[in-house]
């Protein structure tokens, strides 16, 4: 029988991103082995990253406007969330406080490319974490279907996500920029906040999420597929509570609990 904490966390005492993060990958989907195979992406702009996947590393080289130039040697994580849709993240130890994340159809070969940074120093009233993002296809074939792209598709939508028996949290979608959290159950119990977010169509129920808050260091990246499977795959950048850059792998299940819709006048 599950224990549940409902001891409120301290309000004065904000978690630190390793503290929060700590298990929050349970309910993970498992990972994948693309050992062995390859990848070419050219992304929206007209920059390229290629992908050579071996067991537990990747060599990766890019142009354009993201990193790269030379060829890099990195550790890879990836997740099938669909029969035919893989995502990998690419938590960059050649490239201090830097992730990239790929999302792939191998039946449509569209894809997405997320670039997440951690800034050198705080500014007032900015999240210290950056990210970039790009529609992109792959070489496995002709493209079809459309380009990934923004939407608004969850404004107004309200979630629980239930990543492990400790970690239960609440979304709620407020606009194209924004979105309210709060922790449920966990570290976090009591806290919560309204932070920037960006949310992109991938194909019929997969949606792009991804967050920066304002308060800590940390930028996530999620694919949620809001289909049949109801499960959501994640991962973090972050700073520790020692300053230290980490990335954190998470997903779970989600839970639909209700969704509003604006009868005249929208959100941004």
């Amino acid at each position: 029988m599950t224990t549940h904490d409902i001891t409120a966390a301290d309000p004065n005492e904000w978690r630190s991103y390793d503290e929060f993060a700590a298990g929050i990958d349970a309910f993970r989907l498992p990972n994948a082995s693309l050992a062995g195979t390859a990848l070419a992406l050219t992304l929206d702009d007209g920059s390229s990253l290629r992908l050579s996947f071996g067991t537990e590393q990747v060599t990766w080289w890019a142009d354009g406007s993201l990193p790269g130039g030379d060829e890099h040697r990195d550790p890879y994580d990836a997740v099938r969330v669909r029969s035919d849709t893989v995502f990998v993240n690419l938590p960059l130890e050649s490239l201090e406080r830097e992730s990239l994340t790929v999302i792939f159809s191998e039946s449509t070969h569209r894809a997405l490319v997320v670039r997440s940074t951690i800034g050198s120093e705080d500014h007032a009233g900015e999240p210290r974490v950056g990210q970039t993002f790009w529609a992109a296809v792959t070489d496995g074939g002709e493209p079809s279907g459309e380009a990934p792209g923004p939407s608004r598709d969850l404004i107004g939508k309200r979630n629980l996500y239930r990543y492990s028996p400790h970690h239960l949290y609440e979304h709620v979608y407020i606009s194209s920029e924004r979105y309210a959290w709060q922790c449920v159950e966990g570290v976090q119990r009591g806290h919560g906040d309204m932070d920037l977010s960006t949310v992109w169509k991938f194909s019929d129920g997969l949606y792009l999420f991804c967050f920066r808050e304002f308060r800590i260091a940390v930028a996530s990246v999620w694919l949620h597929d809001l289909g049949y499977q109801l499960r959501t795959t994640g991962v973090f950048l972050g700073l520790t509570g020692t300053g230290d850059a980490e990335h954190s792998r998470a997903g779970g299940h989600i839970y639909p609990i209700g969704s509003v819709a604006y009868p005249d006048v929208q959100p941004v």
